[in-house]
């Protein structure tokens, strides 16, 4: 492995790590800490033309490629033993086209690189809720944004992607040039090749209301059924979640939340904020201990969410729910509420339907995500031997909650292994293998929920 090492080193301008070397326990960690990736190599390419000849170089020694930007969602990768770990962190051009409401963007940028700058303008991305997030990956997987009820899925608002394939082209595709991989692509995962740059809308926001409202968790369950009630009629200019949340006791959290549990509702408002204040007036009548929400720039929400904006060790999962009724916000609070015992740091209800709900006239692998919420159940680990109390509790939530799945999963809050099958409709499903087939027949790239070719 040896001389496979430097004839790859002399192929590229980028940096490649195997075991054994100084850098490679960093290059191969991922942003989610509890995930131990042992790749047999790791390759950081510092242009396309990089990711061009690692890719040539995996597939004649018969390795797997695994592209990765952030690696937030690492756990369902599985072993990386026989594969080059591709980590696109270097790939970071961000270009903002105003007059055209455009931006292209590097595999390796943050969703912050790109919501401040286009903010400058009265632009928004349908960027993701944490500002640490690859465009890349939260794209691929589909895309729940601040702005998505309104505006859809960030996959569906894609103008083109380049990409490279397992036979070593590097492609422009878009609805005119390969339409099937430019379908598969938006909201299909990452099985289809290394993407090395991505070019989507942005969307007037000139003026937003956003933030959170805190209560105590003991008012959990009217705090939750007067939520749920609220989001059968709430406008499509509002996205909001709802999270039960125990805040960690650490020195940089604020005093006034610092080790203290919460019910909250966060979320952001299109419009300014007489209009954004009404929407959510039914909500802010339950009188909320701490109410942030007020009339922020565009790229303020990033934040809002208040995720770890650092590398954390993290177990977690995710389903997709259909309406609740008073029953089943009694056994999430039951599952993960006051007197639950549950260490998890957050169960999240992200609010869906609007645009969410309804495929646009031109869409993606992932038309629309069904259901009326997406829940998320996640707890940190900071010692390993927290890990098993953290997982065996999210399944302690998604057994709760199992009578009002939906029967169908979103990939980004997946976080567990899982057949592609709960993703996609069958005719969906049956088009990507196809599409795999077709353009990687020898299964050159390895996913975190991977698309398998048809027999």
């Amino acid at each position: 492995m040896a001389v496979d090492v430097d004839a790859l080193r002399s192929r590229i301008e980028g940096t490649v790590a195997a075991p054994g070397d100084h850098g490679y326990d960093e290059a191969r960690m991922a942003w989610n800490l509890a995930v131990d990736q042992r790749p047999a190599l790791v390759a950081i390419p510092h242009t396309a033309a990089d990711v061009v000849a690692i890719v040539d170089f995996a597939r004649e020694r018969r390795l797997g490629v695994a592209p990765q930007g952030t690696g937030h969602n690492a756990a369902p990768l599985g072993s990386l033993e026989h594969a080059v770990l591709l980590k696109t962190s270097a790939l970071r051009e961000v270009e903002i086209d105003a007059p055209r409401r455009r931006a292209r963007v590097g595999a390796g940028v943050l969703w912050a690189e790109v919501t401040a700058p286009a903010s400058e303008h009265g632009l928004a991305p349908l960027a993701g809720s944490s500002p640490d997030v690859g465009v890349v990956g939260y794209t691929l997987g589909g895309g729940l944004s601040w702005l998505g009820r309104r505006h859809g899925l960030a996959a569906n608002s894609v103008l083109a992607i380049e990409i490279v394939t397992a036979d070593g082209r590097l492609v422009r595709t878009d609805r005119d040039n390969d339409p099937e991989l430019f379908w598969a692509l938006r909201g299909g995962g990452g099985s289809f090749g290394v993407v090395t740059a991505i070019e989507f809308v942005l969307y007037p926001a000139p003026e937003v209301y956003g933030g959170a409202m805190l209560w105590p968790w003991e008012r959990a369950g009217e705090v939750l059924e007067r939520y749920v009630e609220w989001c059968r009629t709430a406008p499509d200019t509002i996205s909001t979640s709802a999270r039960l949340l125990q805040v960690p006791p650490l020195e940089e959290i604020p005093e006034g939340i610092r080790g203290r549990n919460f019910v909250a509702i966060d979320g952001a408002y299109l419009g300014g904020p007489e209009a954004g204040a009404e929407v959510l007036a039914p909500l802010r009548a339950l009188e909320p201990e701490i109410d942030m929400f007020g009339p922020i720039p565009a790229a303020a929400l990033s934040h809002i969410h208040m995720d770890p904006e650092h590398p954390v060790p993290a177990y977690g999962d995710g389903m997709l729910l259909d309406e609740l009724t008073p029953a089943a916000i009694d056994a999430l609070v039951a599952a993960a509420g006051p007197g639950s015992g549950s260490p998890l740091l957050m169960v999240e209800l992200r609010q869906l339907g609007g645009a969410f709900a309804v495929p646009p006239a031109e869409h993606g692998a992932l038309a629309k995500v069904g259901g009326a919420f997406a829940l998320f159940a996640v707890g940190m680990a900071p010692v390993p031997e927290a890990g098993a109390a953290i997982e065996a509790h999210v399944d302690v939530v998604l057994e709760a909650m199992d009578p009002w799945a939906s029967g169908r999963r979103y990939l980004n809050f997946a976080e567990r292994s899982a057949d592609a099958s709960s993703f996609f409709p069958e005719g969906t499903l049956r088009r990507l293998q196809a599409l795999k087939a077709a353009i990687d027949p020898g299964d050159v790239f390895r996913a975190n929920h991977p698309v398998t070719a048809a027999a």
